[in-house]
């Protein structure tokens, strides 16, 4: 596995989450280019991205040498674990399915960063509590193998970032998800939130209002939501967790704006990035 300074350098990181999209040829895909070649083009205008897919299941081992080989030796893969461990199970006797997960992802070699377990919201209809979601949580960040730590942390639950939480994951060296989502917390409000910085790095992902933007587009290569007076919103927490030693990875959703590329260089600009 990677070492902790060759994934964490540079000290930000900002991708897009997903990059398997037609909407963006002739913006940031040649006119020509077939879709397996999308990484390779994506991956010299950016030093890192989210993988979406690995979230519906663990890809083919050709897919992710594929994703190794048209890359450079210092891309980043983010990846969402697959939702059988996080949604379908629980975390609950899922220890094949991460190693399944892992041993495939580990295809990219130091090209592999922070695995996200993204949870759902629950609900009270659910009937998922916060002490549920401990009991289970913890246990599970006990068998997470040492070869890889880089692991994330991402609630939906807003009243469930408070120092129970907090401190179960700095106890694990787990980094928590900070989420622009309509459900939860503003920037300024998390930025308040004592011990919010979990882990060895941070891990920012610009989701935006699915339902809502959805109403108005369904494809992803314009700008149809204004959303930079909300990125500067972002600027001091990230300049804060920079300034606490804790490198960055930020990768934004086509649902934020409409054309995720546009506001990873919009982000770029404001924080003073080349």
């Amino acid at each position: 596995m990677q070492s902790q300074s060759k994934a964490h350098s540079p000290a930000i990181r900002l991708g897009t989450c997903s990059w398997s999209t037609r909407d963006w040829i002739g913006k940031i895909y040649g006119a020509d280019t077939k879709a397996p070649d999308y990484i390779q083009e994506y991956a010299q205008r950016f030093n890192s991205g989210e993988v979406d897919s690995t979230f519906y299941g663990t890809p083919r081992r050709s897919t992710v040498e594929g994703w190794r080989d048209r890359t450079p030796p210092d891309f980043i893969f983010a990846a969402k674990a697959p939702q059988v461990i996080t949604h379908e199970k629980f975390l609950d006797k899922c220890e094949r399915e991460l190693a399944e997960f892992l041993d495939t992802m580990e295809v990219l070699g130091p090209r592999l960063g922070p695995v996200v377990f993204q949870f759902p919201y629950y609900a009270k209809k659910r009937q998922v509590t916060q002490d549920d979601y401990l009991r289970r949580l913890d246990p599970f960040l006990k068998q997470l193998p040492d070869r890889h730590r880089h692991w994330v942390v991402e609630v939906r639950n807003k009243t469930w970032i408070n120092r129970r939480l907090t401190d179960l994951l700095a106890e694990h060296k787990i980094t928590l998800a900070l989420i622009d989502h309509p459900w939860m917390h503003r920037p300024g409000q998390l930025a308040r939130i004592d011990g919010i910085a979990t882990g060895d790095f941070a891990y920012i992902r610009w989701l935006g209002d699915r339902y809502a933007i959805e109403k108005i587009t369904t494809t992803w290569g314009e700008h149809v939501l204004d959303r930079r007076a909300d990125l500067e919103q972002w600027v001091p927490v990230v300049q804060k967790l920079l300034a606490l030693g804790k490198p960055v990875f930020g990768y934004v959703n086509s649902h934020y704006s409409g054309y995720a590329p546009g506001d990873v260089e919009a982000l770029s600009e404001l924080l003073g990035l080349r």
